[in-house]
């Protein structure tokens, strides 16, 4: 969930991609059956980007993080993979993004270590970029009902909260609530590994309202 990133030379390694992959894999194999283009936004050190576009040929890949460092490193990460592009430099809490369009939009362990206006201005990102149908996928620690799902996660938010008062394992029903106010509705929570969930928004069509 907050693993040190290791370097590797221009590339970094951060040792929960190897531990998440394989699950988040598996929902995105079943969510993304046809090409599409898909935006990762926080791509971090650039190993999922990497693992999934090889895994899924048919999509193409735009990583993209805030952190100019990781940039370099999510270059280094794609070299080999060509449904990859080049990264982009992107903060989610911007009103402008550099990107205006995508089939899916998917977000790694972000929203818990970012303020809120991160969480606002991803979901307010997926409402404009996304057409109707597509998904914004999220993946990581989550409170249900206002209570952690495990002792560990309400340890790792305490912690999030002392490093930075600003971050914090948010509310599923907060974050489902705000976004459907933007026409993200929540289609589905996957339960992963060690206390995680994938949850599923997907744009409201023109048939929904």
């Amino acid at each position: 969930m907050f693993d040190p990133i290791e370097p590797d030379g221009p590339r970094r390694h951060a040792p929960a991609t190897l531990r998440n992959r394989e699950p988040i894999l598996e929902v995105l194999r079943r969510l993304l059956p046809a090409p599409a283009t898909v935006v990762e936004v926080a791509s971090g050190t650039g190993e999922h980007a990497a693992f999934f576009a090889a895994q899924l040929p048919h999509l193409t890949w735009q990583p993209t993080d805030r952190d100019p460092a990781l940039l370099a490193s999510i270059d280094a990460w794609r070299a080999d993979v060509p449904n990859v592009r080049p990264a982009i430099h992107l903060d989610a809490a911007a009103e402008v993004w550099p990107v205006d369009r995508a089939d899916a939009l998917i977000s790694i362990n972000m929203i818990h270590i970012a303020p809120p206006e991160a969480t606002e201005g991803l979901l307010q990102g997926a409402a404009r970029i996304l057409p109707p149908g597509g998904v914004l996928v999220l993946y990581g620690p989550f409170r249900e009902g206002g209570r952690h799902t495990a002792p560990s996660n309400e340890a790792f938010d305490a912690d999030l909260r002392r490093r930075n008062p600003a971050w914090g394992v948010r509310d599923l029903g907060e974050v489902a609530a705000r976004a459907s106010a933007l026409g993200l509705l929540h289609e589905e929570t996957v339960r992963m590994p060690a206390n995680n969930l994938t949850v599923v928004f997907r744009k409201r069509g023109v048939d929904q309202g």
